[in-house]
């Protein structure tokens, strides 16, 4: 079956999945030549020819894509909802990336949201699992959760997600430059620049970091001690800044893989209960998202890689979200 590539979002999260592509076999959902590779996005693509049983020409869908026009998968258990890429070179890959959610199926599909679903959908689902964990752990009995790259889409969900909880302090660490943004997202209790870690009280708490910069690594642990309580690593936004950060005082970074704990909670609620609860969020979250989100479009390799290159210099404005299209 061949897939037309439609839309896509272009994020920090872009930057994880190529920084990560050995460590975490990113670089293998869409092989390419040596030296070259293809970066993986989220978005939708339509179905332009089939010869499975089940997904017809026309069917839109929303998955896991190369940044490329066209792509080729061997649906596998379709269903009215999605089917899954039996290609034998994704078989041993996590099974969350394979899964194409079909637009006719899907009762969260509301097409006005569509931007929206590309840009933040699969940051939002690594938040709603984050959050999850954390609770379902009593927050490791922390008082406290701190967020690196608080500016972040990732960070901000999870911020959206705590802030709605009792009893927790929520602490986002972010550059001086992007501090004022942050504050205005009114879902931090307190937002500080890095350089003024120092400043924050010791008390029991957890760190949720985002941007996978050793020295802030090294910072949190070495002024909370054994006040840290848990630290989650989850993505890599500094990516210039990894390395180090051994010898830490207080718990053992511990990372944080979204399709392990969706695993889990398939197996406790179902993927009926999971699906449920995720909606039941979903839908607040995006409006909260209007009331700040800018989405620009784009669309052809120049665009593609003018986008990318701000994302990897870190100069991408974070109330502005990228939609993009291959082009012609």
């Amino acid at each position: 079956m061949l897939l037309g590539v439609d839309l896509f979002g272009l994020t920090a999260n872009n930057i994880t999945y190529l920084v990560m592509g050995e460590a975490m076999n990113y670089w293998k959902f869409f092989p390419a030549e040596e030296p070259w590779g293809r970066m993986p996005v989220w978005g939708y693509a339509d179905v332009v020819a089939s010869e499975a049983e089940g997904v017809t020409e026309g069917t839109r869908v929303y998955g896991y894509l190369p940044s490329a026009s066209h792509l080729v998968v061997r649906p596998d258990r379709a269903s009215e909802t999605d089917f899954v890429d039996a290609s034998p070179h994704r078989r041993d890959l996590p099974a969350a990336y394979n899964r194409y959610l079909r637009t006719d199926g899907n009762e969260m599909y509301e097409q006005e949201n569509e931007d929206y679903e590309i840009l933040l959908w699969p940051l939002y689902f690594t938040s709603f699992l984050i959050d999850d964990f954390l609770d379902d752990e009593g927050m490791f009995g922390a008082k406290s959760a701190i967020l690196s790259s608080a500016s972040s889409r990732t960070s901000s969900a999870l911020a959206y997600l705590l802030h709605q909880r009792d009893g927790i302090e929520i602490v986002g660490l972010t550059s001086p430059r992007n501090v004022e943004f942050t504050e205005s997202l009114g879902v931090y209790d307190s937002v500080v620049p890095y350089e003024e870690l120092a400043s924050l009280d010791r008390e029991p708490t957890v760190y949720v970091d985002m941007s996978g910069d050793a020295k802030v690594r090294s910072a949190v642990h070495g002024h909370f001690g054994d006040e840290l309580k848990h630290d989650a690593a989850v993505g890599i936004t500094h990516h210039e800044e990894l390395g180090g950060g051994s010898d830490l005082e207080g718990p053992e970074p511990s990372f944080f893989f979204a399709p392990t704990r969706l695993a889990k909670r398939n197996e406790d609620w179902g993927p009926e209960g999971v699906n449920q609860r995720l909606a039941e969020s979903w839908r607040p979250y995006v409006e909260w998202l209007r009331g700040w989100l800018q989405v620009e479009h784009g669309a052809g390799p120049e665009d593609v890689e003018r986008i990318y290159r701000e994302m990897l210099d870190g100069k991408s404005d974070p109330a502005v979200g990228h939609v993009l299209s291959p082009g012609d």
